[in-house]
């Protein structure tokens, strides 16, 4: 939308293109070097996106190595990733 927030979640059959990039994005609101709470990581989430469902993007961002999290999933923080756009 006008304010940069996702508007809606990509549908599967372009899951390597549209769904990585909007993943991207929304890993590179996040900080290294910081640990957010599950409760932070919802909240940062539902700052960027309007279709309500950060445990989707939250499960999401996790499955694809942008985010990494303890086994109860009680603290989550940014990982290095290689970047979609550049192959970095």
């Amino acid at each position: 939308d006008e304010a940069g927030r996702l508007t809606v979640w990509p549908s599967a059959r372009n899951k390597k293109s549209a769904q990585l990039r909007a993943l991207e994005y929304l890993a590179n609101r996040f900080e290294f070097d910081r640990v957010y709470s599950e409760r932070e990581v919802n909240a940062l989430l539902n700052d960027w996106h309007t279709f309500a469902d950060p445990a989707l993007l939250r499960r999401e961002l996790y499955m694809e190595r942008y985010l990494d999290r303890l086994k109860d999933g009680s603290r989550y923080w940014r990982i290095q990733v290689e970047s979609f756009e550049s192959g970095t």
